[in-house]
């Protein structure tokens, strides 16, 4: 037995329609399902006791993320970003083509820029930032020279 393929990244989220703006307007994933989720199964899986959850699934480049917003419980814990160096899945990264204008959108969909962290390599072309949707996740925008698909470094 195996792994047949890679599925989806969840992401919790406070306000399903205001995460929708940022990665769909801003970042331009698609949606493409959405479903509710209740009952013992899913307080189960999700160890949520009592959860009321509705999953939107967007998609982008191959890669599906599932925006999870719990009508019950509710969320939990801070919405701003997590130390780079606390374990676990620490952020998404794209490739953009113009990183200023993509900023510039994106600030219009409640995106936080953490213009702190912006990094220009003159000598590789190549500029970087972190923006957060507006739960605190990290997203890292780059825009380098060549492959946008090829990891970057790799040309």
């Amino acid at each position: 037995m195996s792994v047949l393929r890679m599925s989806h990244l969840g992401i919790c989220v406070a306000d399903r329609d205001r995460s929708l703006r940022f990665y769909r307007d801003g970042l331009g994933f698609r949606e493409v399902s959405r479903l509710r989720a209740r009952g013992a199964a899913t307080a189960t899986l999700l160890q949520v006791a009592d959860a009321e959850v509705e999953a939107t699934f967007l998609e982008r480049d191959g890669v599906r993320i599932e925006l999870l917003a719990y009508a019950k419980p509710g969320h939990c814990g801070p919405s701003q970003p997590g130390p780079m160096n606390r374990l676990g899945l620490t952020h998404l990264s794209l490739r953009v083509d113009d990183l200023d204008g993509t900023l510039a959108a994106l600030r219009a969909t409640d995106a936080r820029v953490l213009d702190e962290t912006r990094i220009e390599i003159a000598a590789a072309d190549t500029r970087a930032v972190f923006v957060t949707d507006p739960d605190g996740t990290r997203i890292e925008l780059v825009q380098a020279p060549g492959d946008p698909a090829a990891p970057p470094g790799a040309g």
